[in-house]
């Protein structure tokens, strides 16, 4: 073998590894400082996402925790899953939007629930929901429990778009990088 292809080979699969490293498949450290678990906006503006505790990062099967910081003026998509979802209000204050008319063909106008600091909140399967800062103060940082990981998420572009036209991400923003396909055989 070549020995530039080597060098080029160790270097690929080095970046790999490196690339997903915090992907673990053995659980989560006993004790571990979120402030130094890494953040991002995955492209939704004013968001900070931090998995806490996840199942493709982490290895948990039946649950995951997320700390959520959420600018003033910004929110969630409109969107539902396939999974409970229980909020704990660490700081600031803002409004809930949840429609729980999943019967319909679209989710529907709405109901508005304000949520403020140490006010908790669930929203049960499939239920659209929208989660807004309207707070001029302060930044709404909230603390994430959902069931069944990893979930898949509809998006809508409004209120009133019809279920099946919901976009699925799936995997969901933060579980890109580790959720690996597995190979499927070809019937004979």
């Amino acid at each position: 073998m070549d020995c530039q292809w080597l060098i080029f080979l160790t270097a690929l699969l080095f970046s790999a590894t490196t690339d997903a490293s915090h992907c673990a498949n053995h659980g989560v450290d006993i004790v571990r400082n979120i402030s130094e678990e890494g953040q991002d906006s995955y492209g939704i503006p004013g968001l900070s996402h931090t998995t806490v505790a996840g199942s493709l990062m982490h290895g948990l099967k039946e649950v995951e925790v997320w700390l959520q910081t959420i600018a003033s003026g910004a929110a969630t998509p409109i969107h539902r899953h396939s999974c409970e979802e229980i909020f704990v209000v660490v700081k600031g204050s803002g409004t809930l939007y949840l429609a729980s008319n999943s019967d319909q063909n679209h989710p529907g106008t709405p109901q508005a629930y304000p949520i403020f600091t140490n006010s908790t909140f669930h929203i049960p399967v499939d239920d659209v929901h929208q989660v807004w800062n309207t707070n001029e103060q302060e930044d709404l940082q909230v603390l994430v429990v959902i069931s069944r990981p990893p979930m898949k998420l509809f998006i809508y572009d409004d209120w009133f778009m019809p279920h099946t036209a919901a976009k699925l991400k799936f995997p969901i923003f933060w579980d890109e990088k580790c959720y690996q396909t597995r190979a499927t055989k070809d019937e004979l």
